[in-house]
């Protein structure tokens, strides 16, 4: 169910459902630990509405909860999706919403006047949320939610707070996606392109990987390499062998031919 989930296929779920599917699967690994349920999983993928209504009818525990504490309800406005919080409100009791997390959740949605108007009452944040509300920006960053992401940034969100299923900055999850846009925000924001992830690299790494197995459609990882060489990342040198393989600050990666061409300075 939860590998299920990793996609916005609400055919898919619906089908899996049908021949048997355990829409409260037990959470037996991280980071699905974190969560616990396949609903509260699904919720952080952002999954759509129907997505959530199919398990929700199969009979997912709409009162689960994080390991935190957090409910569904409020993971839901947490992750920016008002149109899952309203249908978990419906069957659960009234939560009271801290001012705290009223300000995560209008930035999570891309609400500026809201989270603006929040931020002037409390200009405290985000520098007084908890860590595991911090790491919204990467997480969201991974989810594609630049939106987001950007309005985070503008607000004074901690730049290099790493998140996400690998443990990576902000930036690293944009080139991992090939978002050459959030990149260079990012970039432009005060980001490095030295910035670790989980995997014991830095966000050149990232796009060493993401270049070669292109994770996500439509992907613009030459965009990306563009804008880390514009914002400090060294140019490459050949490795003399006529291995393929390219040296970046001493570092031997492998890159698609385009981003290669890019990195050595032989693209136009």
């Amino acid at each position: 169910m939860y590998y299920a989930l990793d996609f916005d296929n609400p055919a898919a779920i619906e089908l899996l459902i049908q021949h048997g599917g355990d829409p409260n699967e037990p959470a037996r690994n991280p980071p699905l630990t974190e969560w616990g349920s396949p609903l509260l999983w699904a919720i952080r993928r952002r999954r759509s509405p129907r997505c959530i209504k199919a398990l929700l009818d199969a009979g997912a525990n709409p009162r689960a909860t994080t390991a935190d504490g957090v409910s569904a309800y409020r993971l839901a406005l947490q992750f920016g999706l008002d149109d899952v919080a309203e249908l978990l409100r419906a069957i659960t009791a009234p939560e009271p919403i801290a001012e705290e997390e009223q300000f995560v959740a209008a930035c999570a949605r891309g609400d500026a006047t809201e989270a603006r108007r929040l931020h002037a009452i409390r200009p405290d944040l985000p520098g007084t949320l908890s860590a595991q509300q911090l790491r919204l920006l990467p997480d969201l960053a991974a989810e594609g939610a630049a939106a987001a992401v950007k309005l985070m940034v503008e607000l004074g969100w901690p730049i290099t707070v790493r998140g996400g299923d690998w443990d990576g900055s902000a930036l690293n999850h944009a080139v991992f996606r090939g978002d050459a846009g959030l990149t260079k925000y990012l970039l432009e924001h005060g980001a490095s392109w030295t910035e670790q992830h989980g995997y014991g690299d830095n966000a050149c790494g990232s796009l060493s990987w993401a270049s070669c197995n292109e994770p996500v459609e439509g992907g613009d990882w030459a965009g990306c390499a563009r804008a880390l060489l514009d914002h400090g990342m060294p140019h490459a040198e050949p490795d003399r062998d006529g291995s393929g393989w390219i040296f970046i600050g001493g570092r031997r990666k492998r890159f698609s031919d385009e981003v290669s061409d890019v990195l050595l300075g032989d693209a136009p």
